[in-house]
């Protein structure tokens, strides 16, 4: 199964990154996983959740900035 999904591309491109509140939580999350401390299901699947839409916001940062040139 294909799916083609249309972007508009902002004018900046640094618009394809998470918000600073939400790299922020995440940056939390996973400092606090690193350091030992285990996070509840629910904050496991909130940061598994934001890894995957920040690694989708550079996949489409990077397509962006290919087609730009």
């Amino acid at each position: 199964m294909t799916m083609i999904i249309e972007v508009d591309l902002p004018g900046e491109l640094p618009q394809f990154r998470l918000p600073k509140a939400v790299d922020e939580r995440l940056q939390s999350l996973l400092d606090r996983q690193d350091s030992g401390r285990p996070l509840s299901v629910s904050e496991r699947e909130e940061a598994e959740g934001l890894v995957n839409l920040a690694e989708f916001l550079t996949l489409l940062r990077m397509r962006a900035e290919r087609i730009s040139q």
